[in-house]
């Protein structure tokens, strides 16, 4: 569904990523790890056109688009949950859905989707007519992750969604980003600082280090992998 070839990203003069080249099949969940600044937001970035490549090609069902626009990658199918959530915190949660399907003009589909999302996360029909900005921080991850479900994603890329989460939230969250796969049979690509958790839930992983893929293999090897235990998962 989605490979990255050779692609370089900079910052103005930094060179965020070094010739990565990464796969995603339809149906999987797919993790990338490592640490703060290893690069793993910039990956996503650049798939979903923030920060195109300077080189190098993302292809997504076969077709480049590392020189298409944000808002045209998202009508092809995938949506991104920004690290730190980028709620509307004066919109309502109702409106924040609205604008997660706002490329959309299908109206049961979308009313179908808002039914789903409220199955999901319950506390968000409850809420759905308060400020996003009132939600707690859990219940704003939950928002953020229902607002690109919105857009009916065939690829969904998560960036840190546990970041600054309680356990219990965390856990929560992660149990859902699998009933979506399930259910729907949506493509993740989970971006995750909490490598555990990620591996745990994924098809496969990748180990990014200084910009650069260092190790990749199916998400249980990774787990038992000695060099990983000690650099990710505390052992």
């Amino acid at each position: 569904m989605l490979e990255l070839r050779n692609v370089d990203t900079y910052y103005g003069n930094i060179h965020a990523l070094k010739g990565i080249n990464l796969e995603v099949n339809e149906g999987e969940i797919i993790t990338l790890i490592g640490a703060n600044g290893a690069g793993k937001s910039t990956t996503l970035m650049s798939i979903s056109g923030i920060v195109p490549p300077r080189s190098g090609e993302v292809l997504y069902k076969g077709e480049a688009i590392h020189n298409v626009a944000p808002d045209k990658i998202v009508a092809m199918g995938i949506c991104q949950v920004p690290e730190g959530r980028h709620i509307f915190p004066q919109l309502t949660v109702q409106e924040n859905l609205d604008m997660g399907a706002f490329l959309r003009s299908d109206k049961r589909g979308i009313q179908k989707d808002l039914d789903y999302v409220f199955s999901l996360f319950p506390i968000l029909d409850e809420r759905r007519h308060q400020p996003g900005g009132n939600l707690s921080g859990g219940e704003q991850q939950m928002l953020a992750m229902s607002r690109a479900l919105m857009a009916r994603p065939d690829l969904l890329l998560l960036d840190e969604p546990s970041m600054g989460l309680a356990p219990l939230i965390i856990r929560q969250i992660f149990e859902i980003i699998k009933k979506i796969n399930d259910e729907h049979n949506t493509t993740i690509f989970l971006v995750e600082q909490n490598a555990n958790q990620a591996l745990h839930i994924a098809d496969r992983g990748y180990v990014i280090e200084n910009g650069q893929i260092t190790l990749s293999d199916k998400a249980d090897k990774l787990l038992s992998n000695e060099a990983v235990r000690k650099a990710y998962l505390g052992g």
